[in-house]
């Protein structure tokens, strides 16, 4: 294995059909790529884990899979938190009780403030994410240590998860003989991987497509205005052909890979189809129309509850830098084009940035939230961000 002296940063994307790891090394100024691992799953029902042991096996062969190709044995890693998490948007306000020179202290209890945000029963934080601050009632500013005032109020959105879940994956990923350095949202992560800092100052709006949920973080500038899960994937595709075509979930799986496209008449929709029927007993035709207008169904669907949630924070008119589409979902014919309809925004799929020797084979939108899970894990180590990030909020609170 690998020298001892190397530093390891990892990521644990723990998927509904899949579990990925990305080993990285931790380098001067970001990380290098080592090895990646995939293992199948079948531990989620419905965006929640419902076979603890079943994932724990999923991450120990994954795991084997990274170490074996990276020649490295990471004792750690930042997971991944998807369907069930939600953000909301809080204020903490900090009277110094008279006018004196902000100090990194004082913007760091203040944001603390913020986050003691009322929970609900079996809901946890997550991440904190700052925003902006407001000083003595003037808004907006981004990093004000040094500026002298009376009255500092952070800015912050608070993501939140269930307590019971997290515990679950924790207790799984520990089963697996890893530690876990710090979990966070899979949407910020795939955002943290994807987007430059460049591009979160335009507005942009990350979303996720995972099998059994869909994440969404909307950003403008070094603000995260927005963090949620919609529990709609890339399975109600799926399963919306099997039940109005009257297939087993299988076939319906291999038509929509083969022949389905999102938008209907950007494809052959009059070609005919083979629909296999059940017990062997041949095959029977239908258009591709008839499939497409299920899946572009199924698309508006998921879109337009994405597009409230961005009409919810005032974006609809502001994400310049369009929408980034992650995920298995993501790979679906069409879905940049239903996307850039519905949103009224360009729209493309978001790939991994930012590893030094990313491999060609994993510039695809599956892989883009592990990227990112590894990058934050570098980012903890090095206790700065790198010359890639961004410089200021992103490195106030590291939770």
């Amino acid at each position: 294995m690998a020298s001892k002296t190397k530093q390891l940063a990892v990521g644990l994307d723990l998927g509904a059909t899949a579990t990925r790891v990305v080993i990285c090394a931790l380098e001067e100024q970001g990380v290098k790529f080592l090895g990646h691992g995939e293992a199948p799953v079948q531990a989620w029902s419905k965006g929640r884990l419902t076979d603890q042991e079943a994932l724990s096996h999923s991450i120990q062969f994954a795991l084997h899979e990274a170490e074996r190709r990276a020649q490295a044995s990471p004792e750690s890693a930042v997971i991944g938190v998807g369907g069930g998490a939600a953000g909301v948007n809080s204020r903490g306000l900090y009277e110094f009780g008279r006018k004196r020179e902000i100090e990194a202290d004082d913007l760091r209890y203040s944001v603390e403030l913020a986050s003691r945000v009322r929970l609900e029963e079996d809901r946890q934080i997550l991440q904190i994410c700052p925003q902006d601050f407001t000083i003595d009632g003037r808004a907006g500013y981004r990093n004000p240590k040094g500026i002298a005032c009376a009255r500092l109020e952070a800015n912050v959105h608070v993501i939140t998860a269930s307590q019971n879940e997290h515990d679950g994956l924790i207790s799984a990923v520990h089963k697996a003989h890893l530690a876990v350095e710090e979990s966070i949202f899979e949407g910020v992560a795939a955002a943290y991987a994807a987007i430059l800092p460049e591009d979160r100052a335009r507005g942009v709006a990350l979303i996720d497509i995972g099998a059994q949920s869909t994440l969404l973080a909307v950003y403008d500038g070094d603000a995260l205005l927005l963090a949620t899960s919609i529990p709609i994937g890339a399975d109600h595709f799926t399963r919306d052909i099997s039940w109005l075509l009257k297939v087993n979930y299988e076939d319906a799986e291999l038509l929509k890979r083969e022949y389905g496209h999102a938008v209907v008449g950007l494809e052959l929709d009059h070609s005919l189809i083979e629909i296999p029927t059940p017990e062997g007993r041949g095959t029977r035709e239908a258009t591709r129309r008839q499939l497409n207008e299920i899946i572009e169904a199924r698309a508006e669907d998921i879109l337009e509850r994405i597009f409230q949630e961005i009409l919810n924070v005032g974006m609809e008119q502001s994400l310049l830098e369009g929408a980034i589409l992650t995920g298995g979902g993501s790979l679906l014919s069409g879905m940049c084009d239903i996307t850039e309809r519905i949103l009224n925004c360009q729209a493309r799929n978001g790939l991994a940035t930012g590893i030094e020797n990313w491999p060609a084979e994993l510039d695809n939108p599956i892989w883009t939230t592990a990227a990112g899970l590894a990058m934050y894990s570098g980012r903890l180590k090095l206790k700065r961000d790198w010359k890639r990030a961004s410089a200021g909020l992103a490195g106030l609170v590291v939770r």
